[in-house]
Formats: structure tokens, C-alpha cells, sequence
């Protein structure tokens, strides 16, 4: 039965969605669970840094308890901002947004060892209104888009070199990462490379290749870079190592239990010294327990797992690989850093998206989700026809 044959109902609703403003339309097209599984990312991170707050100013000899609570509360807000206005763009319009924002943190990288601000070892931020922003935040987001733009203008046999120019915005990217050096981020950007790459349809004889290339970075990187030197060895021989940031994550994990000591009650957060950022998801396993840390992998296992149903649906090449790309890139960084607080994996100063404490990783994390948002949204024609499909993943 069509909808011509029922009395005018759904043909009413049908024309006031389409006569709707641009936010209504938004609202009718984005993906309302990914959009729900965003706010409740950024909800956790804002209660966590009232959590973790008073122990970190206390460290810092801060003389405002609630100081990283009160700026992760305004990042928050910048971040659903940052959702929502990305998110009402047309795909033409992200592409455009990642192209400028890309020439934006590749000049700020380039400029880092002149103007940067150093901390740690390593030179990633700059200072601007007393407040430090790491360019290499915003442009992961904006590498994938464009390379993914890069591998579907490829894919057209039209004679442009879209391949060519994505490793060329990937190495530019990589260098300059390096410099810094931030491995953490090098390594991150290239998982969310290659898999753009295999989405594109990578022929199977490059893949050894990339293997090897892949392996010889890593090992170029061990030799070349002392302090990722430094950490891979404490990981794999932690005997008379300083591990002590470590050891007080996995005590305050083991220390949670299944429902957590209570909101305030962590007492291992103050030896951790990246508590708030780094480290959080410890603090949150030892304040609010097992459950609560389970549930936060699942918020994130579930923003992947939708994202990249959605993705593999999207008939248009960009927008597929675009979105899987993004989708990855969350999901994996946030692998990364439960990974490491769970000593399974060598430490690398990375973020739990929306959780950690930081103003560049919550509004980069907010733009990444917008983008993946914008590319998942209804439009008309954009989705593969499916029959009658039923369940949590589906449209």
C-alpha cells in the first residue's frame, strides 16, 4: 500500500518535514542513537572531571578545587556545539571544513618548533588567550575526510591522482607529527588511514607492503626516538622500571570492585599524575567500579559498531569511507587508552574521547563526531535499499 491510499495522514507528515527548517531537517536526518551515545560520552566526561578535579588542583597547588571541572564543563558545551553546527552540513560542506581546517594545523605544526609551548619532552601546543591548544587534535578529522575525498576522486578514473595526493596529505601529516614528536598520534592517524585505504579497495598485493612499511616505521621509530624507546622497553621488562603511574592506575582499577568506593572516594588518583587526563578511565573504575567501566566500553563499542553499519550502507564511495574512517578513528583511540591503563600496552599520553580532561581532544572530539554525523545523516538517495531490516543497528 502506498501512502497515497491512506486517508492523508502520513503524506501531511511527510510534507511538514520536508517544509521544515534546517535544524528540524536536521533533527528528522541524524542518527539519534550515535547523536545519544555523543551526549552520554560528554555527560561521563563532565561528571568524571568533578571527580578528578580536586586531586589534580590539589597536585598542582591550585587554589580552585573545581578548576578543571569548571573549564571541562564549558569544553563540554564548546563540543555540542561543535556537534551540531558540523553536523547540519551537507557532505560538500565537511569537505570544505577539512580542507581549511587541515591548512589551519598544518601551519600551526609547521610553526610549533618556533612558537610552541613545551611540556613533557615534547613541543604540540600553542598558547593562545591562556588557553593551549594542540593543532594535531583537529587534524586528524580533517586528514581523513580529505583522503578519503582523495581515494573516492580515484576511484573515478577521471585522471586525478587521488591516491598520490592522500599518502602526500598523510606524510605531510606524519613529518610533522615526528618533529614533535608525538608517536601516539602518528600511530593513530595511520590506523585511520589504512583503513580508509582498505574501504577504498586497496589491491591486495600493496597490502605486504604496507605491512612492511608499517613495521619499518615502528622500528625507525624505536631507534630514532629515545623516550618511545624508553616506554616500549618499561612495558615489556617492567622489572626496577619506573612504572609508577601504572601500577597506581591498576590499584585503583583492582581497588573499584564491581560498583566503585563512591563519587570522591578514589584515593589512588593522588599519585596518578595524569589523572585527569590520560588516566581517567582508572579513576572512574575505582570510583564508580566494574559495572560502571563496562558500561563505558560498551557506550563506546556501541558508537562504533553503529557508526560502521551506517558507513558500509552509505552508497556514495566518499561518504563511506569518510564516515568508517572517522568511526574508527574514535573507537581506536579509545582502545588505545583503556588499553594502556589496563597495562596492556605501552604508555602514549593519548585521551579517552569525551572522557579525558583537555579543551583541543574535547572540541576535536566533537568536531570528529559531527563530521561522522553529518556523513551518516538520511538524505534522500544516500543509503543502500534494505528490506524490512529490524533490530538495535538498523536506520
Amino acid at each position: 500500500m502506498t501512502t497515497a491510499e491512506y486517508p492523508g495522514h502520513n503524506n501531511q507528515h511527510l510534507v511538514s518535514r520536508a517544509n521544515r527548517g534546517a535544524l528540524a531537517n536536521w533533527w528528522w536526518t541524524v542518527d539519534h542513537a550515535l547523536l545519544a551515545a555523543t551526549g552520554i560520552l560528554i555527560a561521563i566526561g563532565v561528571l568524571l572531571s568533578f571527580t578528578s578535579s580536586p586531586a589534580a588542583a590539589i597536585r598542582l597547588r591550585l587554589d580552585d578545587p573545581l578548576h578543571f571541572a569548571i573549564r571541562q564543563v564549558i569544553f563540554g558545551l564548546g563540543a555540542c556545539g561543535l556537534v551540531l553546527a558540523i553536523s547540519i552540513l551537507s557532505p560538500r560542506g565537511v569537505k570544505r571544513a577539512a580542507f581549511f581546517i587541515y591548512i589551519g594545523a598544518i601551519l600551526c605544526m609547521a610553526a610549533l618548533p618556533f612558537l610552541g609551548h613545551e611540556a613533557k619532552g615534547a613541543t604540540r601546543w600553542v598558547t593562545f588567550a591562556g588557553f593551549t591548544l594542540q593543532p594535531s587534535e583537529f587534524l586528524k578529522p580533517a586528514l581523513i575526510v580529505l583522503v578519503a575525498w582523495m581515494f573516492s576522486e580515484g576511484q573515478k578514473g577521471q585522471g586525478v591522482p587521488g591516491v598520490s595526493i592522500a599518502f602526500g596529505l598523510y606524510f605531510v601529516a606524519v613529518v610533522l607529527l615526528i618533529i614533535q614528536p608525538d608517536v601516539g598520534q602518528t600511530i593513530l592517524i595511520t590506523i585511520a588511514f589504512g583503513a580508509a585505504f582498505w574501504m577504498a579497495g586497496v589491491p591486495i598485493s600493496w597490502i605486504p607492503i604496507m605491512g612492511g612499511a608499517a613495521a619499518g616505521g615502528l622500528g625507525l621509530i624505536y631507534v630514532l626516538l629515545p623516550h618511545a624507546r624508553s616506554r616500549v622497553d618499561r612495558f615489556l621488562s617492567p622489572e626496577g622500571a619506573d612504572t609508577h603511574q601504572v601500577d597506581k592506575a591498576a590499584q585503583a582499577i583492582a581497588n573499584g570492585g564491581l560498583f566503585g568506593r563512591g563519587p570522591g572516594e578514589g584515593v589512588m588518583k593522588q599519585g596518578v599524575p595524569d589523572l585527569q587526563t590520560d588516566f581517567i578511565y582508572s579513576v572512574a573504575a575505582e570510583e564508580y567500579g566494574l559495572v560502571f567501566s563496562l558500561a563505558l566500553i560498551g557506550v563506546f563499542a556501541f558508537l562504533m559498531v553503529r557508526g560502521l553499519y551506517k558507513s558500509m550502507r552509505l552508497q556514495d564511495s566518499f561518504e563511506q569511507i569518510a564516515a568508517a574512517a572517522l568511526f574508527v578513528l574514535v573507537g581506536q583511540q579509545a582502545i588505545i587508552n583503556m588499553a594502556v591503563n589496563l597495562n596492556l600496552a605501552p604508555t602514549k599520553g593519548m585521551t579517552l574521547p569525551f572522557i579525558s580532561y583537555g579543551g583541543s581532544s574535547m572540541l576535536a572530539m566533537g568536531l570528529t563526531m559531527g563530521m561522522a554525523l553529518s556523513l551518516t545523516r538520511k538524505r534522500p538517495g544516500a543509503f543502500e535499499p534494505e528490506s524490512n531490516r529490524v533490530g538495535p543497528f538498523a536506520p
